[in-house]
C-alpha cells in the first residue's frame, strides 16, 4: 500500500473518530466522575459494562463505514434469455435506466454517489463522518450503530455532568473541570446529533423510504408518478424487510407485486 493511501479521507475519518472515543472515555475516567467512583470502589460491573458498549459502538461504526453499502455490479452479466414469468413480473412502465456517471444499468432506488464513484442499491445517503455511503446492505447495521451509540452518548453525558463541580472559584474550577465541562459540550452536541439522526431514521424505515427519495421525491421519476410512496407496505412488512430481508425480491419485483394487488378487483 502506497504510504499517501494513509492520508486518505476514510483513514483519516475512521482514526479521528477512533481517538476521540477513546480519548472522551479517558477523561471520564480521570475526572472525578461517578464511573472513577465506581472503580475506586471495587464495583466493576458498571465500567466494565460501559467500556464493552463503547467499544460495541466503535466496532459497530467501523464495520457500516468499511463494508459494501450495496454497490451495483459493475461487470457485464451473462447474456440469458428471460423467462416468460420474469418478464411479466417487472412492470415495463419502470425501465431500467443507465448511470451517465459509470454507465451500468441502475436498479429501482439505486442512485449513484459522485464521493464513491459507485452506484449504490437503494441508496439512502454519503455519510462524511463514516466516508461512505448508506445503502441497502448497511443502512441496518447503521440504524442499531445510531441506537447503540445514543445509548453511550447518554450515559457518557450523565457521567460527564456527575463529575462537574461549580462552587470553586473560577481559576481552580477552570484547572480542575475545564477539560471535563468541554467533553461535556462535545457530548451534547453529539446526543443531539445521534438522537435527531435516529428519530428520522426510524420515520424512514417505518415508511419503507430513503431519505434521497424523501429529500428529492419531485425530481424522481418512479416518485413523481404516484401520489404516496409506492413501496410502503405496512409498518410490519416495512420493518420485516429492512431488518430481515423479508419479503425478499427486487424492488421491481415487489412493485409489480403492488401493482397487481392495487388492480386486483375487490370481491
Amino acid at each position: 500500500m502506497a504510504p499517501w493511501a494513509l492520508l486518505s479521507p476514510g483513514v483519516l475519518v475512521r482514526s479521528g473518530h477512533t481517538v476521540l472515543t477513546w480519548g472522551i472515555t479517558l477523561v471520564l475516567f480521570l475526572h472525578d466522575t461517578e464511573l472513577r467512583q465506581w472503580e475506586e470502589q471495587g464495583e466493576l460491573l458498571l465500567p466494565l459494562t460501559f467500556l464493552l458498549l463503547v467499544l460495541g459502538s466503535l466496532l459497530l461504526y467501523l464495520a457500516v463505514s468499511l463494508m459494501d453499502p450495496g454497490y451495483v455490479n459493475v461487470q457485464p452479466q451473462p447474456q440469458e434469455d428471460p423467462r416468460e414469468e420474469q418478464t411479466a413480473m417487472v412492470p415495463q412502465v419502470i425501465p431500467l435506466r443507465r448511470c451517465r456517471y459509470c454507465l451500468v444499468l441502475q436498479p429501482l432506488r439505486a442512485r449513484h454517489c459522485r464521493e464513491c464513484r459507485r452506484c449504490v442499491r437503494r441508496y439512502d445517503h454519503h455519510c462524511p463522518w463514516m466516508e461512505n455511503c448508506v445503502g441497502e446492505r448497511n443502512h441496518p447495521l447503521f440504524v442499531v450503530y445510531l441506537a447503540l451509540q445514543l445509548v453511550v452518548l447518554l450515559w457518557g453525558l450523565y457521567l460527564a455532568w456527575s463529575g462537574l463541580r461549580f462552587f470553586q472559584p473560577w481559576g481552580l474550577w477552570l484547572r480542575s473541570s475545564g477539560l471535563l465541562f468541554a467533553t461535556f459540550l462535545l457530548l451534547s452536541l453529539f446526543t443531539l446529533v445521534a438522537g435527531l439522526l435516529l428519530a428520522s431514521h426510524v420515520y424512514l424505515v417505518a415508511s419503507n423510504t430513503t431519505t434521497w427519495e424523501f429529500m428529492s421525491s419531485h425530481r424522481i421519476g418512479y416518485l413523481r408518478q404516484r401520489p404516496g410512496n409506492p413501496f410502503d407496505l405496512g409498518l410490519t412488512r416495512n420493518l420485516a424487510h429492512f431488518f430481515c430481508g423479508w419479503p425478499s425480491g427486487s424492488w421491481e419485483t415487489l412493485w409489480a407485486e403492488e401493482e397487481e394487488e392495487g388492480s386486483s378487483p375487490a370481491v
